[in-house]
């Protein structure tokens, strides 16, 4: 029971997949939940068992609390304790806002909002079981600033950001403390979604006074010290990594 055991959601690509293998390189036996590409989640877990780790393969989506209530019992009877909890699954409708649509609106807060609150619910039940744990919720720029087509996005990660103040602060009595990471333009798969792709790609390669792009280890990075021991007193806060980008007017 001393083996410590990390859950990342939406873990089979991009910045959920190589935070799972980073974890994997320090010793985390984890979790890896998808919702569709099952291909792509099991090439994670063979690259993690091959680290010499074990893996728990779930496929749910998280936007659907029965599905979220459902992956936990499958993480209590497979290993009976949670560690970290990195909340990283994403989705969303990239339109204008006069042409968003309800459907359009429920879907990204599920998937980015509201799956941080009901995971986050059972986590805490587990960790504090082991004596306490770490979460990470994953945001991004547009929670703060504007950014085109993505209102519906942008929204919800504000809904993140705050949701990890408020459990912050009540889940700061069982030992469990909860930040955020909001990176800047990353070039992930998710990217690739975006109408604006090339022009976002082209502005912060040009423009970030770093002189170079934020990338997915970048991200990782920050996500490996919010759950390192040495960031214990840093609770509830959103950490920025974009090279300095954001502070441009």
């Amino acid at each position: 029971m001393s083996q410590k055991v990390a859950l990342v959601t939406g873990s089979s690509r991009g910045i959920g997949r190589a935070t799972a293998i980073r974890l994997a390189k320090e010793g985390y036996d984890l979790v890896i939940n998808y919702a569709r590409s099952r291909t792509a989640a099991a090439e994670v877990a063979a690259e993690i068992e091959a680290l010499g780790r074990k893996v728990l393969l779930v496929k749910a989506n998280v936007g659907d609390v029965s599905k979220i209530k459902s992956m936990f019992e499958q993480i209590k009877e497979y290993y009976g304790r949670l560690d970290v909890f990195v909340s990283n699954a994403a989705s969303g409708v990239l339109r204008p806002a006069m042409e968003l649509e309800e459907s359009h609106w429920e879907w990204t807060m599920g998937i980015n909002s509201k799956a941080f609150l009901f995971c986050a619910q059972e986590a805490a039940k587990l960790m504090e079981a082991s004596g306490g744990g770490k979460m990470v919720s994953i945001s991004s720029l547009g929670s703060i600033r504007y950014l085109e087509n993505y209102t519906t996005v942008g929204v919800s990660k504000a809904a993140l950001e705050s949701l990890t103040r408020y459990l912050a602060v009540e889940l700061a009595p069982k030992n469990i403390t909860v930040n955020a990471v909001s990176g800047g333009a990353v070039d992930t798969d998710a990217l690739k979604h975006f109408p604006n792709r090339e022009e976002l790609l082209a502005s912060a390669a040009n423009q970030t006074p770093a002189g170079r792009m934020v990338e997915i280890e970048d991200m990782v990075n920050t996500i490996m010290f919010l759950i390192s021991e040495q960031s214990s007193m840093i609770r509830g806060q959103t950490i920025i990594v974009d090279g300095g980008i954001s502070l441009l007017v």
